[in-house]
């Protein structure tokens, strides 16, 4: 991007409302930023001026013109204010939702936040300039991240201009203990919402230039989903503490129990809290002598998952005496993660001031679009089949309320139908067909009837098979990989040579998603990029390389990214549809993405049309000619582990 040139800026104070519709008199686009401070009770608490649950807004600046900005200062301790009960709802009408007018915000999930603490939702049109730079090259191949795209690291690079830092103006202090009509308080307020509107011009004049999809892309999905990620991070998710607590110890005396076994058995060996420690590894590697099947990226012996599951099935054949002996690692490390993960980590992350955790989420944190989310990651919640404890339930619906999940039914098959065409694949949708019995009789060349048969013997072994297969060809796996993953994830031994005719009798079955694969990895080397149908874009640098590995990670990335992109749009552009129908409906809070689900606490009474609604906005077919419906899954219940 180019930079600009230095300018005189005009910022200003104002505090009566008539200043404030004079100013947004016209106006088409307007940035904001608010500022805040931490409530009474919270002045002591680290970030709590972050938290909409224990800060509130001291100020908002506005600006609609380059080098240009106003501060209504709502809650200082020194200084006039502008009245906050005449202010905030004019602005909600004239500004927040106001379908005339473009709201730019830098990292609109905060702002978003803050106005739902108030009741409001900001609708579209919205437009978040951290998002838009993180849809920016940085270089030739690499998009920028998160970390690459704060207002204060842009505003220098990309606009020749240093921004006051918020230690430098407040000295110690919270913001509104500054004095509102300061000339650094209107200076540092005012760049905020200035720069982010300098920003919305620069990168949409990139965008226009470069990649005229991607704005397209933050225009209508990232930014109303910004919006959406401040109502959920404000809601939250309700947790039951007193059953964690019991869970706490249950763990922890299970954890003792496992690890007095095994010391038993190795004597006093450091295991650490997960039986990977550089004394373990001596006792597995020189002691016993053990082969190292496995090793770390910087070429040291592994003690992970894989590794223990090769080692235990060395052992099988070599030295059956240890085999319980793994058995026993390997529980220790299953309840260690539980323990410290589910139960320890999503304690330490309960909310203070509301009995709920409210995570970080990152809806452009993958190269696909799809969500990631920290602090704790509630993505990556245990299934109900692999999880001893019931994590899920930790997880309730407050007192009145039920939660609901509604979740996309094998979203990436049915966007690798609409994709590829495959006529197989599109009819049994279409006819309601179950496409996992399809894919078991074109896997093991048995009869569909067979395949569909739950009494079977071997029902459960061939379907997991076929999953496994059909999902990992969705993904660009070779044979030996598919081998290992379902050695690994589901304790299936299979041969490189049995998972390759595997992998065949599916691409036979279906052979226009095989023809698809093709034709997308010969695209992605003629380009040295894919795009999903809605045309966000992956570099593949790496595609034409000599490398093996790299070559080969490039060319699933090439497969995968136009089928897990667009799914991730399809989530995304749901999330859109709701912004706008839950602006009056308070009694349906959003509150987690689980993969490809969306997932609310609904007033109890509000249940059914809370179904109806959220239905409708999942299965709204995206901007795509002839594309095939998508189908929702819709599940209620008082705990997130029993919903029906």
């Amino acid at each position: 991007m180019e930079t600009n040139t230095k300018a005189t800026m005009d910022y200003k104070c104002i505090t009566t409302l008539q200043d404030v519709k004079d100013y947004l008199t016209s106006a088409s686009v307007v940035a904001f930023d608010f500022e805040t401070a931490p409530l009474a009770k919270y002045r002591d608490e680290p970030k709590a001026s972050l938290d909409a649950h224990r800060s509130c807004i001291v100020g908002v600046s506005l600006s609609h013109t380059p080098n240009t900005a106003v501060y209504i200062p709502l809650g200082h301790r020194r200084g006039g204010n502008a009245d906050k009960e005449t202010i905030i709802p004019y602005l909600k009408d004239a500004l927040f939702m106001n379908p005339s007018i473009t709201k730019v915000a830098h990292n609109l999930a905060f702002e978003s936040m803050f106005l739902c603490a108030l009741g409001i939702i900001v609708q579209p049109p919205c437009y978040d300039t951290i998002a838009a730079a993180q849809l920016t090259l940085k270089n030739r191949y690499d998009f920028r991240s998160l970390s690459d795209s704060g207002l204060k690291k842009l505003a220098p690079e990309l606009l020749d201009a240093e921004l006051p830092s918020f230690k430098d103006v407040t000295q110690g202090k919270h913001f509104d203990e500054l004095p509102s009509n300061g000339s650094e308080t209107i200076r540092y307020a005012c760049a905020d919402s200035d720069y982010a509107l300098q920003l919305y011009c620069l990168c949409n004049e990139w965008f226009d230039k470069a990649l005229p999809k991607h704005r397209w892309i933050v225009e209508n999905i990232e930014s109303p989903t910004a919006v959406y990620c401040g109502m959920m991070k404000y809601n939250g998710v309700l947790m039951d503490k007193s059953l964690m607590a019991a869970k706490q110890q249950e763990t922890a005396t299970k954890i003792q129990r496992i690890k007095d076994d095994i010391h038993f058995i190795i004597g006093d060996v450091d295991l650490g809290e997960n039986a990977a420690t550089q004394a373990f590894k001596n006792y597995l590697y020189k002691e016993l002598t053990l082969p190292v099947l496995k090793r770390t990226t910087k070429l040291n012996e592994a003690a992970d998952d894989e590794a223990m599951v090769l080692l235990a099935d060395w052992c099988k054949e070599h030295h059956p005496a240890l085999v319980p002996f793994f058995e026993l690692v390997q529980e220790y490390r299953k309840w260690a993660k539980l323990k410290s993960t589910y139960v320890d980590g999503y304690i330490d992350c309960i909310n203070a001031a509301t009995k709920r955790i409210h995570p970080d989420l990152m809806p452009l944190a993958t190269q696909t679009g799809r969500f990631a989310c920290r602090n704790p990651n509630l993505q990556n919640q245990v299934s109900p089949g692999s999880d001893p404890i019931g994590v899920r339930n930790f997880v309730i619906a407050p007192n009145g309320y039920v939660l609901l999940e509604a979740d996309y039914s094998q979203v990436e098959l049915r966007i690798a139908a609409n994709l590829s065409g495959d006529e197989t694949l599109i009819t049994a949708y279409r006819n309601g067909q179950d496409i996992h019995a399809i894919t078991t009789a074109a896997v093991f060349n048995i009869p569909l009837e067979e395949a569909s048969d739950k009494h079977h013997p071997d029902y459960k072994h061939r379907r997991t098979v076929a999953k496994s297969t059909m999902f990992g060809i969705l993904y660009g796996i070779y044979a030996k990989g598919l081998a290992r993953n379902l050695k690994i994830d589901a304790g299936i031994d299979i041969t490189e040579a049995q998972s390759k005719k595997y992998i065949e009798g599916i691409k036979a079955r279906y052979s226009s998603l095989a023809g698809w694969q093709k034709h997308a990895i010969r695209d992605g080397k003629n380009n040295r990029y894919v795009e999903t149908a809605l045309g966000r874009r992956r570099y593949l640098p790496n595609i034409c390389s000599q490398n093996f590995g790299r070559r080969s990670s490039a060319e699933r990335m090439a497969i995968n990214t136009p089928v897990q992109g667009l799914a991730a749009d399809c989530l995304k552009l749901a999330m859109a549809r709701l912004i706008t129908e839950l602006a009056d409906k308070p009694y349906i809070r959003p509150i987690m993405t689980v993969h490809d689900s969306l997932v609310f606490e609904v007033r109890r009474d509000k249940a059914e049309e809370a179904i109806r609604l959220v239905t409708r906005c999942m299965e709204a077919v995206p901007p795509l000619d002839n594309f095939m419906p998508l189908a929702t899954e819709v599940s209620v219940g008082e705990r997130y582990g029993v919903l029906l």
